[in-house]
């Protein structure tokens, strides 16, 4: 059985936190100090895991603020998808239908195990949604619908479903903003029927109903295909 040094363990625990949500992209991570508290290692062996870690691009330091989660798991799952898609707007059919089995499933996870600072996290995104509604500023709303799908996929703490659906958002931020500019309508019927669904998801998630927070998503998804559809 091979044996780890005390810096490897410790890079391997850093690392998943990276894997499991703990730290999305742009955390913060603690001191140095409390990490090697809590992982009960000393202050060298967390500054020679971190050094490891930000070596391969993982983290990335700001001076005089402290240790940042770089995007770069993420971007290193993307791939010419992405372009295509962007270029090629009838390819959504085949995104949707992925995004419904996959955030159908994170949906359910997240209403399953979700904790007090993922529900925080997904209610600011929630007050920004619903503040994006009220204002009409749609930049707003497409960023806040893209980084409420994201929080929900952090908030399932499975690792697979946290990287696929990072990679789907970022490659698709811009097919997000073409399918909600779509489905615009000036009267006003679609925007409160979208409003109506995010907020559905989040209470059943709040509420820690997981059966229920998955079919939430998948009517919400459905609505969105049947509406895309619809106008074609």
């Amino acid at each position: 059985m091979m044996v780890r040094s005390v810096a490897e363990q410790t890079r391997l625990a850093l690392e998943m936190r990276l894997l499991d949500g703990s730290w999305p992209v742009g955390t913060r991570l603690p001191s140095e100090r409390i990490l090697a508290e809590k992982l009960g290692v000393s202050r060298n062996s967390v500054r020679e895991a971190i050094f490891s870690l930000k070596d391969r691009g993982l983290l990335f330091s700001k001076p005089g603020s402290g240790v940042f989660v770089s995007d770069r798991l993420q971007a290193t799952i993307s791939s010419p998808w992405r372009q295509l898609v962007v270029a090629h707007p009838d390819l959504r059919w085949d995104t949707l239908e992925f995004r419904r089995e996959l955030e159908g499933a994170t949906a359910y996870y997240a209403a399953l195990r979700s904790n007090p600072d993922d529900l925080e996290r997904i209610g600011k995104i929630i007050a920004r949604l619903t503040d994006a509604y009220e204002t009409g500023e749609k930049n707003e709303e497409y960023g806040a619908d893209a980084d409420f799908h994201q929080a929900i996929a952090e908030a399932s703490h499975n690792s697979m479903f946290l990287y696929l659906h990072s990679s789907i958002i970022h490659m698709l931020r811009e097919h997000i903003f073409l399918n909600l500019m779509a489905l615009e309508d000036p009267s006003g019927v679609i925007t409160a029927r979208l409003r109506e669904q995010h907020l559905g998801v989040w209470e059943c998630i709040r509420s820690h109903q997981p059966d229920a927070a998955r079919k939430a998503m998948l009517a919400h998804i459905d609505f969105t295909w049947s509406e895309l559809a619809r106008r074609e």
